[in-house]
């Protein structure tokens, strides 16, 4: 690790020292292939930093470790949020990985033959130039703000789930969560522990599922249906999810209009991973009401009329991957904002571009990175010993 001046040129540049970065930086360095790692914030893992306190992995431990280092036992089987924090951390040291930090990249782009990163830290400017560019800035990356009409004029307090952190600092008694994903659904579950009155606002029905069935990891069962097709896959996570789970058609949540499978694969929603929604649900702690419609200086205003005067709004409404002030000037991004490409696939025009972690997949994001980052190193490896 180093903070002194940046090279000029080096074989590689990662962009993010989050779990997709490090790991890349690391299979990189086992495929011989040296690597620079930047990000514009002062530590490992910092969109891990930033979430609530209560956050857990909701993959299994043995499951979420990343290339050639295991997360420690000792972190239990789901891994809490300060636990990744060191792990990630541990990770980079374990393998020595060369860390820019306080290093922001400004812009990607390939003039001529070589790709060049420009970048600033502090009042310093700069460009890498480089062979190859992995971007691994996180799939949630830029917090997305719905545009409610009347919300620039609402007098209460609204935050996104991004700033919460824990009911003590939220310091509400009675809060409205807008957005059944899964920062919704375990914000409203630690604000409920806390005896705050809670009220989830749907619009779409989730697909709820638990952590573990039986003991076994839901992760483990998604992945033992992953060579189905999607109807298939569907129908078995359907049919666990209502022994599991059960009918919430009592506690205003219907049946998701797409099955767990084509919901991820077709709209990019991830199922909900219950850590404490169902026993609020089921306790009458927590209750659901309609989307939120609009906003008055001084109410929310429902889909279905009703007026709520809550202390505080939490938008649960998810994340934008920010890519486009980095790469949007490529012709890469689909009009969502992700990447048209992810792991070892590249596009013609732009040789040596990577992007990893973004592809989103039920099977878990931290497994997946493993594989896509060994996939990028061995893809760049090959091009090197080519062009020998």
């Amino acid at each position: 690790m180093s903070a002194h001046a940046l090279p000029a040129r080096v074989p590689a540049v990662v962009i993010g020292a989050g779990p997709a970065g490090l790991a890349a930086a690391a299979e990189l360095k086992r495929a011989g292939v040296d690597a620079v790692v930047i990000d514009r914030a002062d530590r490992v893992g910092a969109s891990w930093a930033g979430h609530y306190d209560r956050l857990h992995l909701h993959t299994a431990r043995r499951l979420s470790g990343l290339p050639g280092l295991r997360i420690p036992r000792r972190y239990g089987r789901w891994v809490a949020r300060d636990d990744v924090l060191r792990y990630l951390a541990q990770y980079a040291a374990v393998h020595d990985l060369d860390l820019r930090l306080g290093v922001a990249a400004l812009s990607v782009e390939r003039p001529e033959d070589q790709w060049r990163v420009a970048w600033s830290r502090g009042d310093e400017r700069g460009v890498i130039a480089a062979d190859t560019v992995v971007v691994a800035t996180g799939y949630n990356h830029s917090p997305k703000m719905s545009d409610w009409p009347g919300l620039g004029d609402y007098s209460g307090t609204v935050l996104h789930s991004s700033a919460y952190r824990n009911p003590a600092s939220l310091g509400a008694r009675d809060v409205l969560v807008v957005g059944p994903g899964n920062s919704g659904a375990e914000i409203a579950a630690d604000l409920a522990e806390a005896a705050v009155t809670v009220s989830l606002a749907v619009r779409t029905p989730p697909n709820i599922v638990r952590r573990a069935v039986l003991g076994i990891p839901s992760q483990a069962l998604i992945l033992s249906m992953a060579p189905l097709p999607l109807k298939a896959q569907d129908a078995l996570a359907g049919a666990l999810q209502r022994v599991a789970v059960g009918d919430l058609r009592a506690y205003g949540i219907p049946r998701a209009p797409r099955g767990i499978a084509t919901q991820q694969a077709r709209d990019d929603v991830t199922p909900t991973l219950d850590v404490g929604l169902l026993r609020a649900l089921k306790a009458g702690r927590v209750t659901v009401v309609a989307a939120v419609s609009r906003f008055t200086p001084d109410a929310v205003v429902l889909a279905d009329g009703t007026e709520l005067h809550p202390d505080a709004v939490v938008l649960a409404t998810g994340f934008r991957r920010g890519l486009e002030s980095l790469v949007g000037g490529l012709g890469v991004l689909s009009p969502n904002g992700r990447p048209l490409i992810n792991a070892d696939a590249q596009l013609p025009a732009h040789p040596g571009l990577f992007f990893l972690g973004y592809s989103n997949p039920l099977t878990g994001n931290l497994r997946q990175l493993g594989i896509d980052a060994r996939k990028i190193a061995a893809a760049t490896a090959s091009t090197i010993e080519s062009d020998r």
